[in-house]
């Protein structure tokens, strides 16, 4: 799995989202762009999409805060 086609994927479902577009390393949530139910729902997509669970552990908010470090979280969890 490439980072490039996971953050593509990752940028694509926050731009129709938000309804903006974010760059890679901008971080959503410093921007006020994004609230906690798009926190769940940036969740539920990354588990649907990618078929891992998000654990405890996992909830960090720098995993999630761009899209470039989402993305990195997403191929490392599925590289276990």
């Amino acid at each position: 799995m490439e980072v490039t086609a996971v953050a593509r994927e990752i940028r694509e479902f926050v731009t129709r989202s938000l309804g903006t577009t974010v760059g890679d390393d901008e971080d959503y949530f410093e921007l006020g762009l994004v609230n906690s139910l798009f926190a769940i729902e940036l969740i539920a997509f990354v588990e649907r999409g990618y078929a891992f669970t998000v654990e405890v552990d996992d909830l960090d908010r720098d995993n999630f805060r761009t899209v470039s470090r989402l993305a990195a979280f997403v191929v490392a969890k599925c590289a276990c």
